[in-house]
Order: C-alpha cells, then sequence, then structure tokens
C-alpha cells in the first residue's frame, strides 16, 4: 500500500511517497531559504505562491522516483496544520483536487505528528512506549507517547519556541536568515566559560520552558561586550550551551516521571549538534537510548507526512469533500488511537 504525502505548512514544499511494506520510495523537496533571506524571514503571501509553483512539479518527481501511477496510490495525505494559513491551504487544495481527480481518500495529517514520527522512516526506530522532545521553530514540547497516536503533552514553551530563540538571536548577533545554523557554526569557535547565560524554568516544579529571557540576555551581552567576532562566538557558545542545558533538564525530569528509557528527538532544531551531544550525554547516564531522525527529516519533509498519512490512513481517517486547514492544531487533541 503506497501513499503520496505532501507538505506545504511554511517554507519548504515536499512530496514524497511511502510503502507500508518497502519503506520510503521517494522523497522530493524544495526550500525556500534563499527567496525569504532577502526579507530576514519568512513572508507568508510569498510562501504561498511559491507552494503554488512548485507543488505539482515536486509531486511528478516524488512519482517518478517512486515508479508510482496514480492507480498505484492508496491515499493522498497532506498537512492540514499547524501552519501558515495561506501555505497550508494550497497543499490542501492540491492534494484535495488530485485525492478526488484520482478517486482516492484524502488524509490530513498533523505536521508536529509527522515531526514525531520522522525517526520511524529510519531502520534503528524506538518501540513504544517512548518521550518525544519536539524541537523546532515555532513548538518546543515534552510528549509521553504511551502508544501509536497516544499523545499527552507534559510540558511547552509558555513563549518562544527554542528555534525561534536560536534565529532572534542570530540575528542579535548580525547574522543571516536562517540564523539558527548560523549561530550553531558560530558557537564551534566560541570559547565555553566566558560567559553564563541563565536556565530559565530551571527550579520551576512543571516541565514548561521559557526562552524569551534567554533572547533579551544574549541583547545586553552583545551590547555590553559583542565588539569582536571573538565575543559574538563566546556568546553564541553560551547561548547554545543555555538551550542545550535546558533541554536536557527538563527531558531528565520527564523520563524520571515515566520511567521510560526512550527518547525520541525531532524537529528542526534536533539537528543541532550540541543539542545531540547534551542528550546522548543525558541517556547515557539514565541507562537509555536516544532516537533521531537524519537532518533531512528533521527539517519541514513530505517523507515525515506520508509516513504519519499511512499510520491515520490505515485507522479510518478520512477528509470530506470541503478543502479545509487548520493552523492551530494543538497534537493532544487528535484522536487518540489507531492500529500500527
Amino acid at each position: 500500500m503506497r501513499i503520496l504525502g505532501i507538505e506545504s505548512s511554511c517554507d519548504e514544499t515536499g512530496a514524497a511517497v511511502y510503502d507500508d511494506t518497502e519503506g520510503l520510495l521517494s522523497n522530493a523537496l524544495y526550500s525556500q531559504i534563499a527567496m525569504h533571506a532577502e526579507y530576514g524571514g519568512v513572508v507568508p503571501e510569498l510562501a504561498s505562491r511559491d507552494h503554488i509553483k512548485k507543488a505539482l512539479p515536486l509531486i511528478e518527481k516524488a512519482l517518478q522516483d517512486s515508479g508510482s501511477a496514480p492507480e498505484d496510490i492508496a491515499a493522498v495525505a497532506y498537512t492540514a496544520g499547524p501552519g501558515l494559513v495561506g501555505a497550508l491551504m494550497v497543499g490542501a487544495a492540491v492534494a484535495r483536487s488530485l485525492a478526488y481527480a484520482w478517486g482516492k481518500p484524502a488524509v490530513p495529517v498533523n505536521h508536529m505528528e509527522g515531526h514525531l514520527l520522522a525517526p520511524m522512516l529510519e531502520e534503528r526506530r524506538p518501540e513504544f512506549p517512548f518521550l518525544a522532545l519536539l524541537v523546532s521553530g515555532g513548538h518546543t514540547m515534552i510528549i509521553d507517547v504511551s502508544a501509536p497516536g497516544c499523545y499527552r503533552i507534559m510540558g511547552q514553551s509558555v513563549d518562544d519556541a527554542a528555534g525561534e530563540a536560536f534565529d532572534k538571536t542570530a540575528k542579535l548577533l548580525g547574522l543571516p536568515y536562517p540564523g539558527g545554523p548560523l549561530l550553531s557554526k558560530l558557537a564551534e569557535q566560541g570559547v565555553s566559560g566566558r560567559f553564563h547565560f541563565p536556565r530559565p524554568m530551571a527550579d520551576s516544579p512543571n516541565l514548561d520552558f521559557s526562552f524569551s529571557g534567554l533572547k533579551t540576555f544574549a541583547a545586553n551581552t552583545i551590547r555590553e561586550a559583542g565588539d569582536t567576532e571573538q565575543d559574538r562566538a563566546d556568546i553564541a557558545r553560551a547561548f547554545e550551551e543555555a538551550v542545550t542545558s535546558i533541554l536536557a533538564l527538563k527531558a531528565g525530569k520527564a523520563l524520571k516521571q515515566t520511567r521510560y528509557k526512550r527518547l525520541v528527538v525531532a524537529g528542526g532544531v534536533s539537528a543541532n549538534r550540541s543539542i545531540r551531544n547534551g542528550l546522548q550525554a543525558l541517556m547515557e547516564s539514565l541507562g537509555g537510548e536516544v532516537f533521531y531522525p537524519r537532518p533531512e527529516f528533521c527539517t519541514d519533509n513530505g517523507a515525515m507526512i506520508a509516513y504519519a498519512g499511512m499510520f491515520r490512513f490505515k485507522m479510518g481517517q478520512r477528509a470530506d469533500l470541503a478543502v479545509s486547514v487548520r493552523p492551530r492544531w494543538p497534537l493532544d487533541t487528535l484522536e487518540q488511537k489507531y492500529d500500527r
């Protein structure tokens, strides 16, 4: 059984074909980073227009690369939310139209569930139950995943997400968009220990995160001591170490509460080397395992939507004929049980 997955929630257009026996057969992706870099961030209207241009060519490529014809596709899955409403509408309209033309069902997919299940695309995959840490530009969440589709949010950011804090701090350091990866590269040249950033909410009894204070602390530090390139590298290093420390601290608390020995880390920021090393050290100290998707599956992509769409299709979920999206779609509001 094969599923065509379409992703268009923000600034990447993706299409992929997943087979439930053969695995991932194709994965075509186009990034709009170069276009948005001129403006220092994502421009929603431009993103939507570019999705319109790129969606069908990428779908054709995904079908061709997988050796699939429309009659081979059991259903068309698409990102229905959360995300930018205009960008979501493009993917939903294309997916729903193709499904109607081909006489196939359409399956709406939650973008965050796609990220959460992305490690399942790897050869080494976690068994259920596990703890998930989703770290992206728009979300930072700790989730108890007791079974496929059974999610309980244990903690989340109360202000900026980790990825958003990375990008904003990078901008303060004078780095171009997208700044997060460039900040991490700069941090590699930094000296550890010269600056010490606070660990917001480290002592709070809950598992929520707060990253906006780190951005403010970075702004003050840059203004007072960020004169040279080495100063900025040292500040980047301190900032990255603070974020890594907070994520590891909160994940460690959640693991102790759930008594799980498996941690899944996904989302765009999960590709960060410092964060991976910190969480790897955490799991080694607890005698557990950590699982990541490969870097190309950390950012938005059609493969994770096709995989999650297969889960939801087998559960019996279908979209009606109306083209609708959910720019805000909390993960814990999804229907809670379905077959593997």
